[in-house]
């Protein structure tokens, strides 16, 4: 099934504009920035329309991994197993914000619509983080970076030491940034908002075990890095054209790094693709990159 937001509507909804001159916070990080002129970007039709569709089997496994993170992190943590009760929490808070959460924001895992945006609240309330507040924040950003209103991009702009303050402070900045902002969805993330501080409090004032109480602080720290891993690394805010604002990242020891997400220039040209199907893309667009001069970060071939 897909969602009534199909591909091309997706593809649409996303406008990158151009904005302010920053300078790089890296040399090496710079050698993509700005692109000699590139020939047109290739249509989503022409690369393959199968690159916007997912397997049942794939879409199941994507709505059960954030459950079943969680449910294998209480049951190692009571069996005081803490190394892999941790290691739970660390693929949960990277596998939420960065893929299947992600893929809830922008709807392509072709799930009817009232299942999506029930799962948005639901995975990120793992998180204590509010999943609409992120939607909100994360389309902004596809339509409006590298300009100063962009919040989710604005690490792009920090420096290193900045950008780690940021991401202490990232969520509530974003729950109260889409608070203020009229929206249709803003009832929805009032109640986001208000479950994630009551999960909050009752985790942290349970007596009887540490259990929960690390729960919330273990995936309240992982959400420390967001800032550092999707703004201020990935993005170049002098780039001039969209293939300069995103840096284009290959190579085999950053592919096991980012656990094959390293791909955030290809979904930036292409959101309406779920993240199975980055690396599909990625092979098939650096034809193109090679052609449009975009040159790209490499580290293991």
């Amino acid at each position: 099934m897909r969602s009534s937001t199909d591909a091309s509507t997706q593809v649409c909804e996303y406008t990158i504009h151009h904005g302010p001159s920053f300078v790089p916070f890296n040399r090496r990080l710079a050698l993509n920035d700005q692109p000699t002129a590139a020939p047109p970007l290739p249509s989503l039709a022409d690369l393959g329309p199968e690159l916007s569709r997912i397997t049942t089997t794939q879409r199941i496994v994507s709505v059960i991994i954030p459950f079943a993170c969680a449910a294998l992190y209480f049951l190692f943590a009571s069996l005081r197993l803490w190394p892999l009760a941790v290691l739970m929490l660390m693929y949960l808070s990277f596998v939420t914000y960065g893929s299947i959460s992600h893929d809830l924001v922008h709807r392509t895992l072709g799930l009817p619509r009232a299942w999506n945006e029930s799962l948005l609240t639901l995975v990120e309330l793992l998180a204590f983080r509010s999943g609409h507040a992120y939607r909100l924040a994360h389309l902004h950003h596809h339509a409006r970076f590298p300009h100063d209103d962009d919040i989710e991009g604005a690490a792009a702009r920090m420096s290193f030491g900045r950008t780690l303050l940021e991401g202490i402070i990232f969520q509530p900045r974003i729950m109260f940034w889409a608070l203020a902002r009229p929206h249709r969805a803003r009832p929805l993330v009032i109640v986001e908002v208000l479950v994630v501080i009551s999960l909050l409090t009752a985790c942290l004032t349970i007596r009887s075990t540490p259990i929960f109480a690390v729960y919330a602080l273990l995936m309240i720290m992982g959400s420390w890095v967001i800032p550092l891993i999707t703004s201020y690394l990935p993005h170049n805010p002098q780039g001039q054209t969209p293939l300069a604002q995103t840096r284009l990242f290959r190579g085999r020891v950053l592919s096991i790094i980012a656990l094959q997400h390293l791909y955030h220039l290809e979904h930036h040209l292409y959101p309406s693709v779920p993240h199975q199907n980055w690396p599909k893309l990625a092979s098939r667009l650096d034809p193109y990159f090679k052609a449009a001069g975009v040159e790209p970060i490499v580290l293991g071939r």
